[in-house]
């Protein structure tokens, strides 16, 4: 199989229960809740979607023949010493569209521990060692289990009240960020009351924004 990656990096995590954590992110290229040759809001189920995963030219992206490769490339970016917690977020767009036991199997035999950043519409490869679904609008949600659940907040189509009785360790809530900082900010108190106001919730913010971090 041939991986289409938008970009790899070394970089912190920035949202959820691992936030502040080094981890080596592998974006794939490619959404299952968006379609069309250039990326555009309009031809996307969730809109207010702030990341590039169109084609294969970001930092260190390409097309990579096998799983090996691919994952000797990932290894390379983790700096340490020791591979003793080195740990590879599969993000994208929608990561569950390419990875596959090859590709787990082959990090992990490098050291790492392995995470998904999913809209959970495609079920997640059972060798992922931590689990993150964030539920998207007009979508079905097929992996329902996992070690975190963010909901993007205030959305105007569902609620995180809808997600509450789901199998997830933690439940987060991230402020949708908007395209100007007033209503973020907006947001982000929207966020917080609820939070207050539904114990079961946490807020995550996206420290790696506020950092300026990749």
């Amino acid at each position: 199989m041939t991986y289409a990656v938008k970009e790899i990096f070394l970089s912190l995590q920035g949202e959820g229960a691992q936030t502040g954590r080094p981890a080596v992110f592998c974006r794939f290229a490619g959404c299952n809740l968006w379609s069309g040759l250039e990326r555009d809001r309009a031809t996307a189920q969730c809109t207010f979607c702030d990341t590039d995963f169109v084609g294969t030219d970001g930092q260190n992206g390409g097309k990579f023949s096998t799983a090996e490769v691919l994952a000797d490339a990932i290894a390379a970016l983790w700096q340490s010493d020791t591979n003793k917690k080195a740990y590879v977020i599969f993000t994208g767009g929608e990561p569950c569209l390419q990875l596959d036991s090859d590709l787990l199997q082959a990090v992990s035999a490098r050291g790492f521990e392995t995470a998904i950043e999913t809209n959970g519409t495609l079920p997640v490869p059972e060798e992922v060692d931590w689990i993150c679904v964030s539920p998207k609008p007009n979508s079905v949600l097929v992996q329902t289990q996992g070690q975190e659940l963010k909901f993007i907040y205030p959305q105007t189509d569902f609620a995180p009240a809808q997600f509450e009785g789901l199998d997830f360790a933690h439940f987060f809530l991230q402020p949708l960020d908007a395209s100007d900082e007033v209503q973020t900010h907006k947001h982000t108190q929207a966020a917080i009351a609820y939070c207050l106001a539904h114990p079961q919730w946490r807020l995550s913010l996206q420290t790696h924004k506020i950092l300026n971090l990749d």
